[in-house]
């Protein structure tokens, strides 16, 4: 069987690419979560510290004299305030200005002591996209003397300018930290996650393109984590799989074997059968006896050969599904047994309405299978009901048998191994489970025990469910 051909992905596409570029992603979306906070604190301190200069300012103004007080020197302490006017109040002492002739009128009055942080993100986020020069009236207490309150006028252009630099310097030191940052996640994981994971897609693509060649299963792995429980569930998977597909190449070449030496003995055992019906009327009383013995050890001989030769030809035939009663079926199904079963009872408690699409003569085999076995377990009365549920067909076939011995329920569909009776071929489940699933449904072993055994045949009750679907199906199922 010929198998497309698998490679890992180049590191560009890899897991390792994608880890280093998210990882980059999420700091710098950090980043910017931090970002907000610390550029409004930014414009605050700021602030603060143009409120303290310009206190420093009219505190030399205080300690000059009213001659030395001029034009020269009140530009000079508004320069270092970087300040238009300063107004300071203090309790008790009232009101001292310094300004210039000609004050600018504020744009926007921003007062300290009442604020915040969603108002100070949002006004440090209107400072740096506004670039008109607005002039800002600032309010706030002197910060080493407390009682006086600062106001003064001032441009936002040299905030804003000093905000920018803080937001590149913030940006250059986001761009590193994220580099070094997503480089340490990322060699962490590439040893923790990326390489084991690598080594395990190698192992499975290896694995899968030569499944029966043992050199290519996984090593375990001794790790504690979910990697390491992966790795070795894997490399257990593998082993049995490995001896699974020897042992069913093994079987494979014995059952042709097998089917060769079948076909023979049953055409001598045919043969046997023909030689010995003259036993029957021999003239010795102790070979009539014993005729019908070696008669009936002959036929289970020869029903031995057929099941066997069956079941190893059968390769799940295509379904031919047609739309039918199932208890016309399971009359059918009776109608075959009965001459074979003196004094069982059957039981046909299935609803004529109850139709279903699926191979009949598979179905049959099937059905056919379950109510053999019981028979041949010795129920006196077997039982078949159905009903609907849940979108599937579900039957029950139920007998008053001895039930099914403990031991031969582990196995009960395994082919060859699952006979409850002496002498039997333990195919008859097998293949009746085999028909079911290859409709999509099951046999389930519901419930076993000295008052009998049940078992439930699973269907799935097909498409056709209106009228017009149902005839078009019978239809096309008698053409």
């Amino acid at each position: 069987m010929s198998q497309a051909a698998h490679f890992l992905p180049p590191w560009a596409r890899g897991l390792s690419a994608r880890l280093l570029l998210l990882t980059i992603v999420f700091v710098m979306i950090a980043e910017v979560f931090i970002y907000l906070p610390s550029i409004a604190r930014f414009r605050h301190a700021y602030l603060e510290t143009r409120l303290s200069n310009a206190h420093l300012a009219m505190m030399a103004l205080d300690s000059a004299t009213s001659a030395t007080v001029g034009p020269v020197l009140t530009q000079r302490l508004l320069d270092h305030a970087e300040a238009s006017a300063i107004v300071l109040r203090s309790t008790g002492q009232g009101t001292v200005m310094l300004m210039h002739d000609q004050v600018p009128k504020p744009d926007l009055t921003v007062d300290l002591r009442v604020s915040y942080w969603y108002d100070e993100i949002r006004e440090a986020l209107d400072t740096l996209t506004e670039d008109d020069g607005r002039v800002l009236r600032v309010i706030g207490e002197a910060p080493k003397a407390p009682g006086v309150v600062v106001e003064l006028l001032m441009r936002e252009s040299g905030l804003r300018r000093a905000m920018i630099g803080f937001s590149q310097r913030i940006l250059a030191l986001s761009i590193v930290i994220s580099l070094i940052t997503a480089g340490l996640v990322f060699l962490a994981l590439q040893f923790l996650m990326v390489k084991p994971m690598q080594r395990l897609t190698e192992g499975i693509v290896a694995f899968r393109a030569d499944p029966e060649n043992p050199s290519t299963t996984i090593a375990p792995s001794r790790r504690s984590d979910e990697i390491g429980v992966a790795t070795r569930e894997l490399a257990a998977m593998q082993a049995n799989l490995v001896q699974a597909l020897r042992q069913k190449a093994h079987l494979a070449a014995l059952g042709e074997a097998v089917s060769k030496i079948n076909h023979d003995l049953r055409n001598i055992l045919s043969t046997a059968r023909l030689v010995s019906d003259r036993l029957t009327t021999s003239a010795d009383p102790y070979v009539r006896k014993t005729a019908p013995i070696l008669l009936d050890a002959i036929d289970k001989a020869v029903d031995l050969c057929s099941r066997t030769l069956e079941f190893t030809r059968d390769e799940t035939p295509p379904l031919r599904r047609t739309r039918f009663g199932l208890r016309d079926l399971v009359e059918e199904v009776i109608a075959g047994l009965a001459p074979a079963a003196v004094g069982t009872r059957w039981l046909n408690d299935i609803d004529p309405a109850l139709h279903a699409v699926a191979d009949r003569d598979q179905l049959y085999r099937a059905i056919a299978n379950l109510a053999r076995n019981a028979m041949e377990a010795g129920a006196g009365r077997i039982a078949f009901k159905a009903a609907r549920a849940e979108g599937r067909v579900a039957m029950i076939v139920a007998d008053d048998g001895p039930g099914i011995a403990p031991a031969a329920r582990e196995r009960l569909f395994q082919p060859f191994a699952g006979s409850t009776r002496r002498g039997g071929s333990g195919l008859g489940l097998p293949i009746a489970r085999e028909v079911l699933r290859a409709h999509g449904g099951d046999v389930i072993l519901q419930d076993t025990g000295p008052g009998g055994t049940r078992f439930r045949m699973e269907l799935p009750e097909g498409a056709a469910e209106t009228p017009e679907e149902d005839q078009a199906l019978s239809k096309r199922s008698i053409s």
